[in-house]
This record gives C-alpha cells, sequence and structure tokens, in this order.
C-alpha cells in the first residue's frame, strides 16, 4: 500500500493545486486526517482559485472520499474557488455519494435578532392554536354523531359508567365547591359592604351579591374547578389508557372507545356541572348573608328581601343554562388531550397540564360569549 500524500502548488495566473497521491484509503486513516489539516492551512493563505488533482491515486474508498469532500468543503467557506480534476468515473460517484449522503458545512451565520425569536414564537403558537382548533372541531363532531348513535337505539348507554363518573365529578365534587363559593361569597360581601358603607346603602350588598353569584361566579368557578379536578382526571385516566394500549384493546374487540370512554364522562360532567352550579349558588348567597349580619349588621329578613326583589327566574338560568354548554368543553378538550397521549410519563404531564389550562381558558372565553348575548339580548 502506497503511502499518501499531498502536496500544496501555486501555479501560474494565480491558481494553486492540491496535489493528491498514494493510497487514500481507511488504512490510513490518521496520516489522511493530519494532510487534509496542513492542505487547508496552506491553502487559506492563498487567495486565488484552487485545484484538486487525484490523477495520481493508488487506491480510494468511502474514507478518502469524504476527506476529499471535507477538504473541498473547507476550501469552499472559506470563500476560495475549488474544482476537482483528474478523478476517474468511479471516483466521482463515490465522491458525489458522499456529498449527498452528508450535510455541507454551512457557514457561520449571526444570531437572529430577539425580535425574530418572538416572532417565531407567535407564529408558533398561532399555528398550534389552529390545530387544536380543528382536531376540537373534529372530536366535537365524533362526540355528536356518538350521542346521535346514542338516542337512535345504535348504540348502548352504559348506565354503570354514566353513575360511576356522576359520583366522581358530582357527589365527591360537592364539599369543596360548596366551601370555595361560601368563602368567595362571604369576602364579596365583605369587599362591598365595605365600599356601600360610604354611601350609606349596606342593604344592597344584597343586590349585588345575589345578581353576580347567580348569573357568573357560581357557575365559573365551578367550571374552573370542575377543570382543575375532574378534567384534568378525564386526561390523566385516557392518557395511562393510551399508554398502556387498552384503548387499541377495545377498537381490536369491536368497541368504539368514544362509546365507552368519552360518552359516558362527558354526560356525566352535563348533569353534574348545573347541579355544583346551583349548590355554589346557594352557598356563595349563604356566605354573603352570614358576612352581611356580622359585618354589616343587615338583617336577614332585609337581606333576603332585597334578594328577592332584586333577582329575577332570568337571574337564576343564565348561570344554568350556561353550565352545560362549560362541561361539555371541559369534557372535549380533556378527552382530547388524553387521547394524544404518548408513551411516556412526560407526555402525560404535558397533556395533563395543557388539558387544565385550554380547559379554564375556553370556560372564560365562553362565558364572555355568554355574557355579551345574554346582554344584547337583555335578558
Amino acid at each position: 500500500m502506497a503511502i499518501p500524500h499531498a502536496q500544496f502548488v501555486k501555479g501560474v495566473a494565480g491558481e494553486a493545486a492540491i496535489r493528491l497521491d498514494g493510497s487514500w484509503d481507511a488504512g490510513h486513516g490518521d496520516a489522511l486526517e493530519r494532510l487534509v489539516a496542513e492542505m487547508a492551512a496552506a491553502a487559506s493563505l492563498h487567495q486565488g482559485p484552487i485545484v484538486v488533482i487525484l490523477d495520481r491515486l493508488v487506491s480510494f474508498d468511502t474514507l478518502g472520499a469524504y476527506l476529499v469532500f471535507r477538504l473541498q468543503a473547507a476550501l469552499a467557506q472559506a470563500g476560495r474557488q475549488v474544482r476537482i480534476e483528474g478523478a476517474t468515473d468511479s471516483q466521482k460517484i463515490l465522491i458525489d455519494e458522499v456529498a449527498f449522503t452528508l450535510p455541507a458545512i454551512q457557514e457561520e451565520r449571526r444570531p437572529p435578532a430577539p425580535a425574530y425569536d418572538m416572532l417565531t414564537d407567535i407564529g408558533e403558537a398561532v399555528v398550534d392554536a389552529g390545530r387544536d382548533l380543528s382536531n376540537g372541531v373534529a372530536f366535537f363532531g365524533a362526540v355528536v354523531a356518538a350521542f346521535g348513535r346514542l338516542l337512535t337505539g345504535r348504540a348502548r348507554l352504559r348506565v354503570a359508567s354514566v353513575v360511576t363518573q356522576l359520583e366522581r365529578v358530582g357527589l365527591r365534587s360537592v364539599p369543596i365547591i360548596m366551601l370555595m363559593s361560601f368563602l368567595v361569597g362571604a369576602i364579596i360581601a365583605q369587599q362591598s359592604i365595605f365600599q356601600l358603607r360610604t354611601f350609606g346603602t349596606v342593604q344592597f350588598v344584597a343586590d349585588l351579591l345575589g345578581i353576580l353569584v347567580l348569573r357568573e361566579l357560581a357557575v365559573l368557578l365551578t367550571a374552573i374547578m370542575i377543570a382543575g379536578r375532574s378534567g384534568s382526571s378525564f386526561t390523566a385516566e385516557l392518557g395511562s389508557m393510551k399508554m398502556r394500549e387498552e384503548v387499541d384493546a377495545l377498537q381490536t374487540m369491536g368497541l368504539d372507545p368514544l362509546e365507552v370512554l368519552v360518552v359516558p364522562r362527558i354526560l356525566a360532567l352535563m348533569i353534574a356541572l348545573p347541579l355544583l352550579t346551583f349548590l355554589a349558588g346557594m352557598a356563595g348567597i349563604a356566605g354573603g348573608a352570614v358576612v352581611a349580619f356580622f359585618y354589616g349588621g343587615v338583617s336577614s329578613d332585609v337581606f333576603f328581601s332585597r334578594l328577592q326583589n332584586a333577582i329575577g327566574l332570568n337571574t337564576f338560568l343564565v348561570g344554568m343554562i350556561k353550565a352545560p354548554f362549560m362541561a361539555l368543553v371541559i369534557g372535549i378538550i380533556a378527552c382530547i388531550e388524553g387521547f394524544a397521549v404518548r408513551g411516556s410519563a412526560e407526555s402525560l404531564g404535558s397533556h395533563t397540564t395543557a388539558s387544565v389550562v385550554k380547559s379554564i381558558f375556553v370556560v372564560i372565553v365562553v362565558d364572555g360569549m355568554f355574557a355579551m348575548f345574554f346582554a344584547a339580548i337583555n335578558y
């Protein structure tokens, strides 16, 4: 085997040549690395075009082709015009294959401006939001179709599953939701009394509290609590089933995962959330009444008399009408994120977090849309 050699020669008209000879193959890897480094350093001092001549090579394999390509790329990166001469057809094919397989050395670029990164993040967020909206609409259509099959008798309602989910979503949520609503009602009453004392109209706390709690706070706080408590639970359960391939097993057995897993959960949510909203409203008013009596000096007769005159059936129905729609939104988002889990604990955690964040955000958006709608129709 001939020892590899390389020589840098300056020619006429500003052109220089790098002549390679010997064996440029894997048997001389260390020597070839040093030769390429020396030739690259010598050629970098030359300003004109450079020719790499291969006509004296004894042997040539993939390693040699890679080193020739690397030398050519390094010189091109330095701004030199490089061409290869004297290569046989097989050597040309080998160099071209290496150049096609390996990425060329890219010239260094200045880091992008901070505004570029910010715009990139905004663009990615917009694309992700559009993708989530598209997936949500498609999943909502599938859920509606599943409910349609249920109503037309082509699917079976799993009563035991619905009752189980009602017990978990509804009954077990009653203590925390009523306690939270009671405390929020008490805080709102205290702050309202503090401000109303300036005008000598402390008794109007009943009007303010009744309308605010029944129209907005009861349903909104209940939906947020359910999104954090039950929505995350749905996502974690479905995600775990997805990771253990139980969803695929259901499909293998000929069962529709939507009918078995999704419909009972969403149906239970849509039944439980209006009931919890009613209890939250009563607890919020009770908390406000207690504070109004002990802190504001408003007797229970005056408080509930003012409350009866301030609110009407429409005030109560506004919150109750919102509840099933918020339940539907929470259930759909939780199930979408659950089915999107892949086979890792990190994926399960990220999708559970995304489920809670998205549910709370969409619940607030839905509440705002309903508020504008009821204001527009003066209801």
